[in-house]
């Protein structure tokens, strides 16, 4: 059991060094650009802050995430569910999540936005009927968590940033809705240690190939599979 967690341990240090190299390769150093009032903060450390196209002082990357839009990035909470023996069937919200995904991973914004409002669409019309009576509340809180964090991505259209913030926080909500309810499909649940500080860089992939929607092509295959869900 040691060697084991030995070896999960170096796996996982072996990923982080591998995004970290890759990130210093693929990052330019920006420009600084002609001072103006409004703040910026780093994509991957939101908690520094500066002119728009200054280095983060911890990773080197340029300050381009608006400071408004930092509200985003909050606490990623798991919930403890109770599996449903129902025959509700949360297909459609995956499907319209794994396109999102896929549109964040190809640094496609405009994409990102259609798919979060198809989303949204979605499970404003999900009916709850098939649902047991004594689980509809705690369907309810992640339905309303997750619409909430759609609404997000779509109002910040055109801005993949904040988008990438709101979309870490649907993922949790994904990842209940799978605990919660039995689906036919191979998902896997990914991870990059390099986005947030490692605090909430989850995703859930349809592919073991990881493409990574938190950074696209700047760092398309960083991170790893956590676990088959």
């Amino acid at each position: 059991m040691k060697n084991i967690t030995k070896i999960m341990v170096l796996a996982i240090l072996i990923t982080f060094a591998s995004c970290k190299d890759n990130k210093s390769e693929t990052t330019d150093k920006a420009t600084t650009e002609t001072a103006d009032s409004q703040q910026y903060s780093c994509e991957m450390h939101p908690e520094v802050h500066g002119k728009k196209g200054e280095e983060c002082s911890k990773c080197g990357m340029a300050l381009t995430v608006p400071v408004a839009h930092e509200e985003v990035i909050e606490e990623v909470k798991e919930m403890d569910v109770t599996k449903s023996k129902s025959a509700f069937s949360i297909d459609m919200i995956l499907n319209d999540y794994l396109k999102l995904k896929n549109a964040l991973a190809s640094d496609d914004a405009t994409l990102a936005t259609a798919s979060s409002k198809a989303l949204e669409i979605t499970l404003q019309k999900t009916t709850t009927d098939k649902i047991e009576a004594d689980l509809l509340t705690q369907y309810n809180t992640i339905a309303d968590a997750a619409k909430k964090h759609t609404a997000t991505i779509t109002e910040n259209a055109g801005k993949i940033a904040a988008q990438r913030n709101a979309f870490a926080l649907l993922s949790a909500d994904m990842h209940n809705f799978i605990k919660m309810f039995t689906t036919d499909k191979k998902l896997y649940q990914d991870y990059c240690p390099m986005y947030n500080q490692g605090k909430n860089g989850y995703w859930i992939s349809e592919i073991k190939d990881i493409k990574n929607p938190y950074y696209g092509a700047e760092m398309l295959t960083c991170g790893g599979i956590t676990k088959e869900l």
